[in-house]
């Protein structure tokens, strides 16, 4: 079977998401689990390059915890996007397909989970009303393993712009940063 061919896929796995570039902020992060899924197409423009736009759900965000006054705390934010990154293919052989490119990220939801003593609060804010940068310019870098029909994929993606609107925010301002498996079927 010929794999370089004009091909459109579904793809489902996981995000390991955290933050970098929190601009001083006072709180140490950890990685958090969460879905992606979404359909690619696949065009090829020469032998050996090709491009592949995407248009991937994905949940993003990060988890802390910390003490204040001596009360421990555990925070955790979740942040759904919907990621369109525009890839370029290079395919040095037939089974592997590297990619890299620019990724467009529009925020769709967000919330946070926190927990302190006996409190404990689960808030999902309005997005539309918070100072918060609902589009998002990043980068993106991974690797296709091709088997026939199976894709397995990898991807690391990063964002370039702070999630900050205007730099006067309550919510930290960070940068998320994303490590994604996936597994697809191309048709």
């Amino acid at each position: 079977m010929n794999l370089w061919k004009v091909s459109f896929g579904l793809k489902a796995g996981l995000n390991i998401s955290n933050l970098y570039d929190t601009k001083g902020e006072e709180f140490d992060s950890e990685s958090k689990l969460g879905l992606a899924f979404g359909g690619f197409l696949s065009l090829p423009l020469g032998k050996y390059i090709g491009f592949q736009p995407e248009v991937m759900y994905s949940q993003k965000g990060f988890t802390g915890t910390g003490s204040v006054l001596t009360v421990d705390y555990e925070y955790k934010r979740n942040t759904d996007y919907i990621d369109v990154p525009l890839q370029l293919q290079i395919k040095p052989v037939p089974v592997v397909t590297i990619l890299v490119g620019p990724q467009y990220s529009f925020l769709i939801n967000k919330g946070f989970d926190l927990k302190s003593g006996s409190l404990s609060v689960d808030q999902q804010n309005d997005i539309e009303n918070n100072n918060i940068r609902k589009n998002i310019l990043g980068a993106v870098a991974g690797l296709d393993i091709n088997f026939s029909n199976l894709v397995v994929s990898g991807r690391l993606s990063w964002d370039l712009q702070h999630n900050d609107g205007e730099g006067n925010a309550v919510s930290p301002r960070y940068k998320n940063t994303v490590a994604q498996i996936a597994i697809g079927l191309r048709f």
